[in-house]
């Protein structure tokens, strides 16, 4: 069994695969648009002109899969309740990746030591996806 992050953009997930691709090297393994489903979509599931946008991508980040959407693209994305847990393997992998995903995001903990970690640190991205950053 498997627990795989499913994170819905709201129109905005093509431009977050770019943004992981640079800041995480992250790589597409799969993506398909709503306009590619080989089903009719649902009426009402998807906001008129949205048929070119992102129905699901799969996405490598090292040794994890993130799934994405824009999901219906009928309201602004929101990411609450939890934080995904990025591992650096050193304490300048760490502050690099740290303030790479911080640029046009919002720090909720500035990154330094702590007593369980010489690197450790919680931002929300440009996207509002909060992360953990730790060594």
């Amino acid at each position: 069994m498997q627990v795989q992050a499913y994170l819905f953009f709201e129109g905005r997930c093509e431009e977050a695969i770019a943004f992981y691709k640079q800041v995480l090297g992250a790589e597409v393994e799969m993506l398909m648009r709503f306009s590619e489903s080989p089903d009719p979509i649902p009426p009402g599931m998807v906001t008129p002109g949205a048929e070119n946008k992102v129905m699901h991508a799969a996405l490598r980040i090292g040794d994890s899969l993130v799934m994405a959407s824009d999901g219906g693209c009928t309201q602004a994305a929101q990411f609450q309740g939890f934080f995904l847990s990025l591992s650096a393997a050193n304490e300048e992998e760490a502050d690099r990746l740290f303030a790479a995903l911080a640029e046009g995001g919002e720090i909720r903990m500035p990154i330094g030591k702590t007593f369980f970690s010489p690197r450790f640190g919680m931002v929300a991205d440009r996207f509002g996806v909060p992360w953990m950053v730790v060594v």
